[in-house]
């Protein structure tokens, strides 16, 4: 768990923010799947050079994200249920004890397809009513979701796009922020977080990072953790950076275990 703590100079009035990784692992139809994707993949991205070779690694890299969100984000079909993936598994035992404490929930994806199943699999476990803020919902609908949010204390939960819900949002209702799939990009993360870690946040704010063990997931976190400069890296260009890793390295990072 690391304690993170802003400039008390600059902001004097606000309480702690402490990140917490989260881990769970693959469940066998997971497994099976992301090998799958490797086998099949990387003999591609082996053929392939230059710009073609790093368009192949970011679509391997984005194939075992949504396999490690929940087969049905990548196979696009089959069940949503939340018990054949290990990241919905472990967001269930967190809401459960988030939802027992009377606490709000912010819920960060990369991905639409995977905030509506977001929303299905939660309002179906929780009987929840649950809005989720995108790239495709209207300005007025948006600000109409995060003045409910805010001030009705009925609504527990908000899910957002990273990329919609990042930045510009007041949402100091909330003081537990998940990001349910990482970008692996220090800032973008942080924008995020300080939807609810801002002016006004009265509470302690608690950050849960999902991380599937023993995938890429974990070994890119554990690169980023370990080299300074590569953090500061991804600030600016996201995954891009893998797409320079050698054949060998590619297969170290993705192979499971």
């Amino acid at each position: 768990m690391r304690r993170l703590k802003s400039d008390k100079s600059v902001i004097k009035d606000l309480p702690e923010k402490i990140e917490k990784d989260q881990y769970c692992k693959l469940t066998p139809q997971q497994t099976a799947i992301y090998q799958n994707v490797i086998d099949t993949t990387m003999k591609a991205v082996e053929a392939a050079k230059g710009i073609a070779r790093k368009g192949l690694v970011l679509k391997l890299i984005t194939a075992l994200k949504q396999v490690c969100n929940h087969p049905k984000q990548f196979l696009k079909k089959g069940s949503g249920d939340p018990a054949l993936s290990g990241k919905s598994q472990l967001l269930f035992d967190l809401m459960e004890q988030i939802l027992e404490n009377g606490e709000k929930t912010l819920i960060f994806t990369q991905y639409q397809e995977m905030g509506k199943l977001l929303v299905e699999m939660l309002e179906k476990e929780f009987g929840l009513e649950i809005a989720f803020l995108h790239g495709g919902v209207s300005r007025k609908k948006r600000d109409e979701m995060v003045e409910n949010f805010q001030n009705n204390r009925t609504t527990r939960v908000l899910i957002l796009s990273l990329k919609a819900g990042g930045t510009g949002l007041n949402l100091t209702a909330a003081n537990n922020v998940i990001h349910y799939d990482l970008w692996w990009n220090p800032a973008v993360e942080a924008q995020a977080t300080d939807r609810a870690y801002r002016i006004g946040q009265k509470k302690n704010v608690m950050v849960h990072r999902f991380i599937t063990q023993s995938t890429f997931e974990e070994k890119i976190n554990k690169l980023l953790m370990s080299k300074k400069e590569l953090a500061e890296l991804t600030v600016s260009i996201g995954e891009k950076w893998i797409g320079e890793f050698s054949d060998e390295e590619l297969k170290e990072l993705v192979d499971l275990g």
